[in-house]
């Protein structure tokens, strides 16, 4: 009696598909195909939408069914394949925005690092913002800075390393500073 059904199935299927032949051999397995997306997906909206997914297009190459020797496990496996795409899909959407969060607070921060940098050399004690300024700003040489200065080559040397290491440790830790916001934002 089985052999007989399992040969009216397959007899069924090797002719085009109609809408009754699909629902006895596809469409009751729906609920099965609902509790294994449910079990990757956990969300039962998402778990639904994946198999109604595949339901159409199960439907839509119907005629091509008969080829497969096992249906359900092939409904099976396409309701993985589909949760699986969506899982990577919304990975891939979540990274994008949190890239491009990141990207776009850099680049305000580049945009604003030369302002922020002005406004440290500006805090600088006299000498160093004066020795930095023309140094790195004005681009003189070291023996120049001293005449303008009236400062030996050495105090020069002096106060330029010390003005550019106080530089370098406030943009350190500013830094450091906004890159832990910015991680700790996305948690």
């Amino acid at each position: 009696m089985y052999n007989q059904n399992l040969k009216s199935s397959i007899s069924t299927l090797n002719t085009k598909m109609n809408q009754e032949q699909f629902k006895d051999t596809v469409f009751v397995h729906k609920d099965k195909l609902f509790r294994f997306a449910k079990r990757i997906l956990v969300d039962e909206d998402e778990a639904f939408d994946a198999v109604q997914n595949v339901m159409m297009r199960l439907w839509q190459g119907k005629d091509k069914l008969c080829q497969y020797k096992n249906l359900e496990a092939f409904c099976m496996q396409s309701v993985k394949n589909e949760a699986l795409n969506r899982i990577k899909r919304d990975k891939v959407r979540t990274d994008f925005a949190e890239q491009y969060q990141i990207i776009s607070t850099t680049e305000n921060s580049v945009g604003n690092t030369k302002e922020i940098i002005l406004e440290m050399i500006n805090s600088l004690p006299e000498k160093q913002r004066l020795v930095m300024h023309l140094r790195d700003v004005e681009d003189y040489d070291i023996e120049e800075i001293g005449e303008v200065l009236e400062m030996g080559e050495s105090a020069v040397r002096v106060n330029l390393m010390r003005a550019r290491q106080k530089v370098k440790e406030q943009l350190t830790k500013l830094f450091n500073y906004e890159s832990f916001r910015i991680y700790s934002n996305k948690k």
